[in-house]
């Protein structure tokens, strides 16, 4: 599982330096966002990402990859807005914006680390579609959640399928990279 670690380290930095420059070019505008944008966001990432998995053309130029890292940033960027609302204007910095970034990193991987303890890493038998379609599932939940007002009878929060969103993301982009 160290391996796991360092690998789920090694995806995470590739996402933090993609989150810290867009931060140099645009700034925290991503603070206005509200959740469900997020959410529709995540989404059409995900649906492009199964798109790509099945179509045999391809007429824009980036892969799965610059995918999946949208779909971390993005993920950890709702977590954010979770925790601290929704902004009217940008309202924090670049270095708050990556401190609040690093912190939801943190409890994201702890959250892998438990459950890939008790899963015994069966992520690595998955195929990165399985993955995506996971993702596309758990979107589709938080979908329904925030149709309800947030609200559940027995089901995990919107943050929980976030993290989890995050979680799957970094797995495929695993297995993208061990493939290459």
């Amino acid at each position: 599982m160290q391996q796991t670690s360092a690998e789920y380290d090694e995806v995470i930095d590739q996402c933090r330096s993609l989150f810290t420059k867009k931060g140099k070019d645009y700034g925290t505008a991503w603070r206005i966002l509200r959740l469900r944008s997020l959410t529709d966001q995540l989404f059409i990432k995900a649906q492009r990402i199964r798109g790509l998995q099945e179509n045999q053309e391809q007429k824009i130029d980036e892969g799965q990859e610059s995918e999946f890292i949208g779909i971390i940033n993005y993920a950890l960027m709702g977590l954010i807005q979770m925790n601290k609302g929704v902004a009217e204007q940008p309202d924090i910095d670049a270095a708050e914006a990556l401190k609040l970034y690093n912190e939801q990193v943190e409890v994201t991987k702890t959250l892998m680390e438990n459950k890939n303890h008790d899963y015994g890493e069966a992520w690595r038998d998955m195929r990165v579609s399985s993955l995506t379609d996971l993702i596309l599932q758990k979107l589709l939940r938080v979908k329904s959640i925030e149709n309800n007002q947030g609200n559940t009878v027995v089901s995990e929060g919107i943050d929980a399928n976030y993290q989890d969103i995050v979680n799957y993301a970094v797995f495929a982009l695993i297995h993208l990279k061990s493939k290459s």
